[in-house]
């Protein structure tokens, strides 16, 4: 009854486990965007930052708590555009420092040769006027124009002479403190965000090759190239057979256990050994220019379809600890069953069609609809198949009526974190249109499964995947795993 007991519990954990796991998965993917991880940065430190020096102004009395507003704000312009206009920390310190040493040189100036106002908190008109001004006189042919530098400008005005100088170094210390956490975050994080958070860039090294189609050569030197990025990475080339004792055969023949009786006893005839030597030798022929062409590491599986071709594909990947399963397609793009269901599985999947059997993609245009994590997915693909010497385009159709600047900044923080030559490209112009019109400058597009749409929004516009036979270029179909 107890040991009954225990295994329910110790199921109940796994399940709460795996539930666990999945969940932070969803969210790391979610927050892949650099839009939202710039916002949740914002969410976490500016609070945590203010809080160190809340804590440090209490433990230190003579730390004024004017400082905090500018403090805050500054703050926020830095982690909300870490590479915009005002991300300088240098000059976040240098503005606030200026503007409040301008506003305290003012209210000297105002002190001594403008009449003071008699209420407590009051402060003369002239003294707001020359500390703004002083400030924008400096920091404009210094560069280092800061926005928060007029609130500690004025803020000054404020300050108690006796607090003058403490006011004017805890300005200093304080924005120091933010701006050096402000640059490890940005330096350590942010800017290396495709090899710390994105997932697309850490995984997807071990490619399943089933070798079905009239160019299944071409897409596994793709899924070579793709695994090539990563030291651990490797292909397998799959082949489906439907017959048990046939299978078996092939495996040993691989294997180099069986020679040409073991062949012939495989079958009633010559004709079915015959069959499996050409097959094998050509399995054999495509893992050894894998290997010698790319140096990526190839390997040979034999699978006995039992089950749907789809399924055994599936499991497949999972035996031989494959993430990414890259398909060959017939020129029609369509979604067919066995598609359908590879989609639905576990692995990543990448749907090639080749053209004319190219096996070097040096460049690539990636079209997207929006910032998300199947779209550094694509634009890391992008980046493997071109290579140092390539080129790759990450491009978005805004129609008659889009925001042209939004996009621009879409893509732009797309390709910001990979390296490469990388280009971006706003269109005026539908998809069908533009890829039409821009597909023959490329060897490849790399277009989304548009796997996140309802389905009846792909019943009324299909997926651009499905309307792209006719153009005369490779064209690769990514899906993430759900």
């Amino acid at each position: 009854m107890f040991d009954e007991f225990g295994q329910r519990i110790r199921r109940l954990l796994e399940r709460l486990r795996r539930a666990e796991r999945r969940e932070l998965r969803e969210f790391r993917r979610w927050a892949e965007t650099t839009d939202r991880l710039v916002h949740l940065s914002v969410l976490v430190f500016v609070p945590l930052l203010i809080g160190l020096v809340t804590l440090l102004s209490n433990a230190v009395p003579q730390l004024s708590f004017l400082l905090f507003p500018p403090l805050a704000s500054g703050s926020y312009t830095l982690f909300v555009d870490p590479r915009g206009k005002y991300a300088d920390p240098v000059q976040f310190v240098a503005g606030l420092t200026i503007g409040a040493a301008c506003g305290l040189g003012a209210l000297w100036v105002s002190t001594a040769l403008l009449s003071s106002p008699s209420g407590q908190f009051q402060v003369a008109a002239g003294a707001a006027v020359l500390a703004t001004l002083a400030t924008g006189l400096i920091t404009w042919p210094f560069d280092i124009e800061e926005p928060s530098a007029y609130s500690t400008a004025l803020l000054a005005l404020l300050v108690q002479p006796s607090q003058r100088l403490t006011f004017l170094g805890s300005i200093f210390l304080a924005s120091a403190i933010v701006a050096v956490v402000f640059v490890v975050w940005r330096n350590r994080f942010y800017d290396r965000r495709a090899t710390v958070l994105y997932e697309s860039t850490t995984g997807d090294d071990h490619v399943l090759v089933p070798m079905r189609g009239e160019h299944a050569h071409a897409t596994a030197m793709l899924a070579a190239r793709l695994a090539a990025a990563h030291e651990a990475g490797k292909v397998v080339l799959l082949d489906i057979v439907g017959d048990t004792e046939a299978a078996e055969t092939e495996r040993a023949m691989l294997n180099g256990g069986m020679g040409v009786a073991g062949v012939e006893a495989a079958g009633t005839d010559g004709e079915v050994s015959d069959a499996v030597r050409e097959r094998v030798e050509r399995l054999e022929s495509r893992a050894a220019t894998v290997e010698t062409r790319v140096g990526v590491p190839c390997q040979v599986v034999v699978a006995t379809g039992e089950e749907s071709a789809a399924a055994t594909t599936l499991q497949a990947a999972e035996s031989t600890n494959c993430d990414l399963i890259a398909r060959h397609t017939r020129a029609n793009t369509a979604l067919t069953t066995y598609l359908r269901e590879l989609f639905r599985g576990r692995s990543d999947v990448l749907v090639h069609r080749s053209r004319n059997g190219r096996t070097r993609w040096r460049r690539v245009l990636v079209p997207v609809r929006r910032a998300s994590d199947v779209a550094h997915h694509m634009v890391d693909f992008a980046v493997r198949l071109a290579g140092g010497s390539g080129r790759v385009a990450v491009a978005t159709c805004i129609g008659d009526g889009g925001d042209r600047r939004r996009a621009e900044s879409m893509l732009a923080d797309l390709a910001e974190p990979f390296v490469g030559d990388i280009e971006t490209r706003v269109s005026g112009a539908d998809i069908h249109s533009f890829l039409g019109r821009a597909s023959t400058e490329y060897d490849l597009v790399i277009i989304g499964a548009s796997q996140d749409r309802s389905a009846a929004s792909r019943f009324i516009t299909p997926p651009t995947f499905e309307r792209l036979d006719d153009l005369e270029t490779d064209v690769a179909i990514v899906d993430r795993s759900r």
